[in-house]
């Protein structure tokens, strides 16, 4: 099962090309997976979840461009679940296209002692909801 994610590109996002800067487009996809993260971990009241991002590999696939109002999507799955991390896929849509597609190794992290940490039962079973491969 996929996880979608609605995105709003901002005024300042382009570039004076006229499409998104690069960086700026990475932010969307922050958003959406701790969306999903927190979904995870049971997070409430603004506390982020316990997950740190370890590795980005990202693909611009098309230029992808601001246009007032758009609302465009983040559709995010679980490529891989490993005992301490999840790989996440992500591809963010604009005209029913993948602009970008991203792969994120994502640690389970105890904030306390600064240590990755293995997965929970519960988030195991809840990553797993989301589990595809790649694709």
């Amino acid at each position: 099962m996929r996880h979608e994610h609605p995105v709003q590109l901002r005024w300042s996002d382009p570039d004076s090309y006229g499409h998104v800067n690069h960086a700026r487009a990475l932010s969307l996809l922050e958003d959406a997976r701790l969306a999903m993260a927190s979904t995870a971990s049971g997070s409430s009241e603004g506390r982020p979840p316990d997950i740190i991002l370890a590795r980005l590999e990202v693909d611009y696939l098309r230029q992808l461009y601001y246009r007032v109002g758009e609302v465009l999507t983040v559709r995010s799955w679980v490529a891989r679940i490993g005992t301490k991390s999840v790989t996440v896929r992500q591809e963010l849509i604009q005209d029913d296209a993948a602009a970008i597609r991203a792969d994120g190794v994502c640690v389970m992290f105890d904030m306390r002692t600064h240590a990755s940490r293995a997965l929970t039962d519960d988030e195991r079973a809840y990553w797993s909801k989301h589990l595809e491969g790649v694709t």
